[in-house]
């Protein structure tokens, strides 16, 4: 096996609750997992571009954007229960059993338009130089999660009463998962089945190059920000 055999998985079921066909919904024009393939394909780093479904209509038009779809997902986890690292166990034992390792994998979600080849690298080159387990892509929270209320007995109250009177620029920046991609290094991962440990590392990103997309809204505030970037 060479060295640094890397595997990108897109996962993309066919069940979607909030949006129909949230994974193949036109997004400006496109099916929304056709930028995630495009990206994985452009940066160059993979020997492998697959896509993890148990859709026959997702399989042909990610085959049709140049993935590849060897095997459907497993019912096991195409279920609504399946967790993300339950999902890549399930490819890379797959391939293993063809005798195919991966050195690496990236887990790159199917509705993540804005991800793109210079993130991917630049994560890969931590995981590389830092030797972390993982890197993924992070947002600064855009107010201070500090100074966050939650609601008691129907009054309001701040969860961290000691920085009531702390000035916002004297907290200490928190961030937040983007959820668009996870490098991780697959004999750590088979180990600990873990997307996230103790030896993890960030790479912050724009707030105008992400979008967290759940509902109908979601996903049109993520074609503005798109048209933005563009323009921009």
């Amino acid at each position: 096996m060479k060295k640094n055999k890397n595997i990108a998985i897109i996962p993309a079921r066919g069940g979607s609750k909030r949006i129909k066909k949230k994974n193949i919904k036109l997004f400006l024009g496109k099916p929304i997992i056709s930028y995630s393939i495009e990206a994985a394909l452009a940066s160059q780093l993979f020997d492998e571009v697959m896509v993890s479904t148990d859709d026959i209509e997702i399989k042909e038009i990610a085959k049709s954007f140049g993935a590849s779809v060897p095997f459907l997902r497993s019912d096991v986890n195409a279920n609504d229960f399946a967790i993300l690292a339950d999902v890549i166990e399930e490819v890379v034992l797959n391939y293993k059993k063809e005798g195919i390792e991966f050195n690496n994998v990236c887990c790159i979600l199917p509705t993540a338009p804005f991800v793109n080849a210079t993130n991917l690298e630049n994560a890969y080159a931590q995981l590389m130089n830092k030797n972390f387990d993982s890197v993924f892509p992070m947002l600064e929270f855009s107010f201070p999660i500090q100074r966050s209320l939650e609601f008691k007995d129907h009054k309001v109250k701040m969860v961290w009463e000691e920085h009531m009177n702390t000035r916002s620029q004297d907290l200490e920046l928190r961030y937040h998962d983007a959820g668009q991609f996870y490098w991780i290094r697959t004999k750590r991962f088979l180990r600990d089945k873990k997307i996230f440990t103790d030896n993890s590392g960030g790479l912050v990103i724009s707030e105008l190059l992400a979008q967290d997309i759940d509902t109908e809204t979601d996903f049109k505030l993520a074609e503005m920000k798109y048209k933005l970037m563009l323009d921009a």
